[in-house]
């Protein structure tokens, strides 16, 4: 199947004299349409019937130009440039946790950039949680977020770290496992920032990453970063520990190229686990250049196997709490271990409450693959079948809203029986 890159639009001009910003019409974007790239509508969203979760993601475009334009005139800062340590400076301290209502918002304006929750679910993590908790220790905006660690009921040392790492703001460990997105749900809870930003307990962040999320911070985005996997064993990362993993930081910079949402290889003749679409020969496919940094995609458009909500991974992704809490967090359907699309529903969920999905390329992240990553990789997809269908399932009902009091019940309901660590 062909895949002509169609032409990029301009980018946003802006004026030192006006207080107003250029930025190219939604009608100079290249039509979708026109172009091979996108392919045909039979992923999980492609039936959309009236009143579902489905049809409310289709009524919702992603052209987020205005907001990265407007970002650009007001700061001087690149969208896509790390986020300087002197931008930083005005970064509110952390709100005492009563100065939030009971519907997890905040009374009163909010000053930019956000105050942020790191929210750091944990599960036999204690391999990589010092490296991921020293790199949070080293951010340029370390004195103006929290981090929010909940420990899944883990065997191994991991409640013994985030007991005693100094980075950690709160940390829990709950009675019995119920699964990361459950976990993710708790965190928020007892965060109390404005911007959740969650992550991997096996991602080491470069030092600008969270300044560049709070800086960007909008009510109505959600704001995704990228992942380069990395092995144990690579051969660049001799530092290896007596368990295998890693006991020191990665060299180098990570690869934006090596999330497989910015280059992307199918295999040819293999159903695609999401969308069932099948190609007669691989190629290379590029995501976020072939949409204009997802600007093109929106209304159930699909760039091959890949549609926006499935844009949002959880393991690097910033989401204002109002608009998580309003959804609900993840939905219930994925409580209890396994792997995957309770953040595609969740990214789902978001875009029907208003919300567009905004890249920031700088914000890649080392995601530190286990010693045994084909038998973890394995184990994980076990089960991924029957996530899809519930996934599917939850697309055909209607989307969720006001659904505050419902998360906070379930996060209170796992809490009962936790261990406080911090």
């Amino acid at each position: 199947m062909p895949h002509t890159q169609p032409s990029r639009p301009q980018p946003p001009q802006t004026s030192n004299t006006e207080p107003t910003v250029s930025y190219p019409a939604h009608d100079q974007l290249p039509d979708p349409s026109a172009g091979q790239v996108f392919g045909p509508q039979i992923g999980p969203l492609s039936q959309a019937r009236p009143g579902s979760l489905a049809a409310a993601v289709h009524a919702q475009g992603n052209d987020h130009r205005r907001l990265t334009a407007e970002f650009e005139h007001r700061t001087g800062i690149g969208w896509h440039q790390p986020t300087p340590t002197a931008a930083l400076t005005a970064l509110p301290e952390l709100p005492a946790p009563a100065a939030l209502s009971a519907s997890g918002t905040r009374s009163g304006g909010r000053a930019a950039p956000a105050r942020v929750s790191v929210l750091l679910p944990a599960r036999n993590s204690a391999g990589t949680l010092p490296l991921v908790l020293d790199a949070l220790q080293a951010q340029s905006a370390a004195d103006h977020f929290e981090v929010i660690a909940v420990d899944d009921a883990s065997d191994d040392a991991t409640a013994q770290v985030l007991r005693k790492h100094p980075r950690v703001d709160r940390a829990v460990r709950l009675a019995d496992r119920i699964g990361c997105a459950a976990v993710r749900n708790v965190a928020a809870y007892l965060a109390t920032g404005d911007l959740l930003l969650s992550m991997d307990a096996d991602m080491v962040l470069p030092a600008h990453v969270i300044g560049d999320f709070a800086a960007r911070s909008r009510p109505n985005a959600v704001l995704i970063g990228f992942r380069h996997n990395l092995r144990a064993d690579h051969a660049g990362t001799p530092n290896i520990g007596a368990a295998g993993w890693l006991a020191s930081p990665p060299a180098g910079t990570p690869n934006l190229a090596a999330d497989h949402r910015v280059r992307w290889t199918p295999p040819a003749g293999v159903p695609m686990f999401y969308s069932g679409q099948v190609y007669e020969k691989a190629f290379d496919g590029y995501p976020l250049d072939h949409t204009a940094d997802l600007a093109m995609l929106g209304h159930g458009r699909m760039y091959y196997d890949w549609d926006l909500p499935r844009m949002l991974v959880t393991c690097l992704a910033a989401m204002p709490r109002a608009a998580f809490f309003d959804v609900g967090g993840f939905d219930d359907a994925f409580t209890g271990p396994g792997w995957g699309c309770e953040d595609t529903h969740l990214g789902a969920a978001l875009i029907s409450a208003g919300c567009t999905i905004v890249p920031l390329r700088q914000a890649v992240g080392w995601h530190l693959d286990p010693p045994d990553a084909e038998h973890t990789w394995k184990n994980k997809l076990a089960g991924f079948s029957q996530r899809l269908q519930s996934m599917q399932d939850l697309f055909h009902q209607p989307p969720p809203t006001g659904r505050s009091a419902d998360l906070t019940q379930r996060a209170q309901q796992f809490l009962r029986g936790a261990v406080t660590l911090r």
